[in-house]
């Protein structure tokens, strides 16, 4: 044996091997991958702050900081020495209590601590559900654009996915049709995102009681990620589609990362709505947390965001080569069109991303990630005035790389 090796070990038959191709393709096209890719285009000499307008991450500015209840509730849980044992599997009993009657104060019925299971976070809530709906031949309907860990965690599980649209033209709303065409006796649930991410628009009430009256003709339960919640200031308030849930079973994903500022905190649930009890046979810190954090910080958080907002929209506007269908109402996130009929030496969004990152300092999401090729994911959710200078940079990319037009 020789360098700690074993001749014999090369003929050894190893029983393991790489990534599926359909696992692989979903891990390099997820969003965190195309973001590391654009983060890794950045030119280290540049002296100038990163615009990071790529990822939603709040809590990294000091314009977004975490409610005062919401950390006294941690530190004092923390201290209490009450929650350091293993917990139930689907969560400390008052915790659920907790969700439950939050949940509850906005449905026309009541949701029981039963129907509640806490998770690290949104995303393992999509890990369960995905996993859950899983059995052989199904399927599940995905929004597009949408987020990506939905068909990877599908992927993962062995469950079918299929994408129908969301229609720029009609505020991002769902297209029925497509999905009523979609489905097959074999599908089980369709995903929403409301207020949206990526596409920041919020649900009307209207639109939702459509969305529930399909999934019932269909037979189909609805899982609604509401993780931003309440992250509504335009037209239109937010409304849980929970309160449908009498027309069609509803699970409800949601969590405090974004509305209370503390995406690092990984505290989600899944809350089953469902009145009717057509699922019943298949299915520390965080009360005070949710009872005790002010209104105001509230205000103060979604005024904050409010007006990113409209500062992403008006500077949008000023970019030729950029479209944005809709002002963003809701969530974090807005969609704008890439023109690349404008532009010289840029191939897609990918490389649009990329070039900006090592031109400008500015981080953009490829829409390629979320099913919407050669569109961008712009979130607002960042110091308002690095916002404003990494869309002023954006637009100075934009002119460096615009065809020249021909004098008529």
């Amino acid at each position: 044996m020789e360098n700690g090796g074993d001749a014999s070990a090369a003929a050894a038959a190893w029983r393991f091997g790489a990534a599926s191709p359909a696992l692989e393709a979903a891990r390099s096209q997820s969003i965190r991958a195309l973001v590391y890719r654009v983060y890794a285009c950045l030119d280290r000499g540049d002296a100038r702050p990163v615009a990071p307008l790529g990822h939603g991450d709040p809590a990294a500015f000091a314009c977004f900081r975490a409610a005062p209840a919401a950390t006294g509730a941690v530190v004092a849980a923390a201290a209490s020495g009450a929650h350091n044992s293993y917990a139930p599997a689907a969560g400390i009993a008052e915790a659920c209590s907790a969700v439950a009657a939050h949940l509850s104060r906005e449905l026309p019925y009541t949701v029981s601590p039963a129907d509640v299971v806490l998770t690290a976070g949104c995303n393992h809530a999509v890990e369960i559900m995905m996993s859950v709906l899983a059995s052989p031949g199904a399927n599940v309907l995905l929004p597009r654009p949408g987020y990506p860990l939905y068909a990877s965690r599908a992927a993962l599980s062995g469950l079918e996915f299929r994408h129908f649209d969301l229609l720029p033209d009609s505020e991002w709303e769902v297209d029925l049709a497509g999905v009523e065409a979609l489905a097959d006796a074999n599908t089980v649930a369709m995903v929403i995102v409301n207020p949206n991410n990526p596409c920041g628009c919020v649900y009307s009430r209207d639109h939702l009681a459509k969305i529930a009256e399909t999934a019932r003709k269909l037979g189909i339960m609805v899982i609604s990620d509401e993780v931003y919640d309440h992250f509504a200031f335009g037209s239109k308030p937010f409304v849980p589609m929970g309160v449908f849930g009498d027309v069609a079973p509803v699970m409800t994903l949601g969590g405090i990362s974004k509305r209370w500022m503390v995406p690092g905190w990984r505290l989600g649930w899944i809350a089953a709505t469902d009145p009717n009890g057509i699922l019943r046979n298949k299915k520390g810190a965080l009360p005070d947390i949710l009872a005790k954090t002010d209104d105001a910080f509230f205000t103060n958080a979604l005024g904050v965001v409010k007006k990113a907002a409209e500062i992403c929209y008006e500077k949008l506007k000023e970019i030729d080569c950029i479209t944005c269908p809709h002002k963003p109402e809701g969530s974090m996130f807005v969609m704008a069109k890439l023109d690349l009929s404008s532009l010289d030496g840029i191939e897609d969004d990918v490389d649009f991303c990329s070039k900006l990152a090592k031109e400008e300092s500015v981080v953009i999401c490829p829409g390629s990630g979320l099913g919407m090729k050669n569109w961008l994911r712009i979130t607002f959710a960042v110091d308002p005035q690095l916002l404003e200078d990494g869309l002023e940079r954006t637009k100075c990319f934009c002119k460096r790389h615009g065809k020249i037009k021909e004098a008529s």
